[in-house]
Formats: C-alpha cells, sequence, structure tokens
C-alpha cells in the first residue's frame, strides 16, 4: 500500500471524532424536532446525501461543513453532507442579477475573482416589459458562472428607462444587497480586488477558527463577502 492510500484511510481522529458528534448531535435535535409519531418519507433520523442541518446551531452547522467537506482542490471539491429533516423542494436557484453602472468595469471585477463569462446578450420587448414590469424595458447583460458551475450572477446595464442611482447599501439595511464567494486564498483575492480599487469595509475577521472574511464594496457599491475556509484541525 502506497503513502498516498495510507493517508486517505488515516483521517485525524480529532477530525473525525468531532464531525461524528456533529452528525449524531444534528439526527438527535431532528428527531426531538419531528416529534415521536414522526414517519414516512423524510423521517427523523433518516439519511440522505444533502440537505440543511437545520436542527444546529449556525455555528455548529458551519463547523460540520467544514469538516464534512474534503480537502482539496476548489473545482474538486464536494460540500459537506449531513441528514436531511426538511422536505425537497423542486426548485433550483438560477442566478443573482444586478444592476451595475458599468457593465464592463463589473465583469472585468468578477472575472479577474475567477468567474467566467458564460454569455452576453441585450434583451427588450413585449416580454420584457411583461416579465420586469417596466415599459420600454431595454438592457445589455452578462451571465457569469463560478468555476464549479454551481453559481451564477446575471449583472445587467439599463439602456432604457434610465438607470437610477441610489446610495450604496449598508449591511444591516433590509433588502438584498450582497453577493458572497468561497475563495481558496483570502489574501489574494483581497489582492485581486484591491487593483480594481475595492477594499475591505473594516477588516479581515475570523469565525470560529473555520472561516477567514470579509465585507468589501465592489463596482457599482455591489457589497461583496469573501470568505476562505480554514483547513480543520
Amino acid at each position: 500500500m502506497d503513502v498516498d492510500e495510507l493517508e486517505r484511510q488515516h483521517t485525524p481522529l480529532t477530525a473525525a471524532h468531532r464531525y461524528d458528534d456533529l452528525r449524531l448531535r444534528h439526527t438527535l435535535l431532528g428527531s426531538t424536532a419531528a416529534g415521536d409519531g414522526a414517519a414516512g418519507d423524510g423521517a427523523a433520523g433518516e439519511e440522505d446525501d444533502e440537505g440543511p442541518a437545520s436542527h444546529l446551531p449556525v455555528h455548529e452547522a458551519l463547523e460540520l461543513l467544514a469538516l464534512g467537506a474534503s480537502q482539496g482542490p476548489r473545482s474538486e471539491r464536494r460540500p459537506g453532507r449531513w441528514p436531511a429533516t426538511v422536505p425537497r423542494v423542486p426548485i433550483e436557484l438560477e442566478n443573482v442579477g444586478i444592476a451595475v453602472r458599468d457593465l464592463e468595469a463589473a465583469i472585468a471585477f468578477f472575472t479577474d475573482l475567477g468567474l467566467s463569462v458564460l454569455g452576453r446578450d441585450t434583451v427588450s420587448g413585449e416580454w420584457a416589459d411583461t416579465a420586469v414590469g417596466l415599459d420600454g424595458n431595454h438592457v445589455e447583460i452578462a451571465v457569469l458562472q463560478t468555476p464549479d458551475g454551481r453559481g451564477r450572477l446575471e449583472l445587467f446595464r439599463y439602456l432604457h428607462p434610465e438607470a437610477v442611482e441610489t446610495r450604496p447599501a449598508l449591511p444591516h439595511e433590509i433588502g438584498m444587497h450582497r453577493v458572497a464567494f468561497s475563495v481558496d486564498d483570502l489574501d489574494e483575492a483581497l489582492a485581486t480586488a484591491a487593483r480594481h480599487g475595492c477594499h475591505p469595509l473594516r477588516g479581515v475577521a475570523t469565525y470560529r477558527d473555520l472561516y477567514r472574511l470579509t465585507y468589501l464594496r465592489g463596482p457599482s457599491g455591489i457589497l461583496v463577502m469573501l470568505a476562505q475556509q480554514l483547513t480543520p484541525s
């Protein structure tokens, strides 16, 4: 047996034991929440490959995700796995749309961070007016995708009606205003952002030795969160 095979078979006990403990706590808490009469599909304790750790405190759910994720290049990494505790809904997140002031600058920023452009187009017509709810809706769009293919952004610049300037959103304001990315090297990502004149709002924080993360102000005032997962000890 070669060294690589030995390394694959010998997971550090501390990480393995902690992972098993969190999975057990999640299952037990799910059983308590479901009640003694739970039965049928999705019954408490039944394991599934995917699903949210909805019964664990947030910090333990994040720790479970970090411990469950395989190590290696992000392009080859799979998310942590845990038992499903809620019925699956037949819905997928397609993309997050962001109106920008300068489409080319926004594309340059996100592609430098590692996203790629899937396509570009100009959209207008009666169907667009109806779907969006604006008369004369006319936009130039670009769809970008993360390297793993799971995350997409739709950036769009309004040609008509005239774009409305707004004050950049603050982190505590109600509404949808942030997009978050996981990165392998936060310092490298911040250096890339800095070349576009984008810097952290305050600094880089460490969350429970699980993640290093920060908020920065991207193109057109977009709030962007960057987070680096730390290797479980």
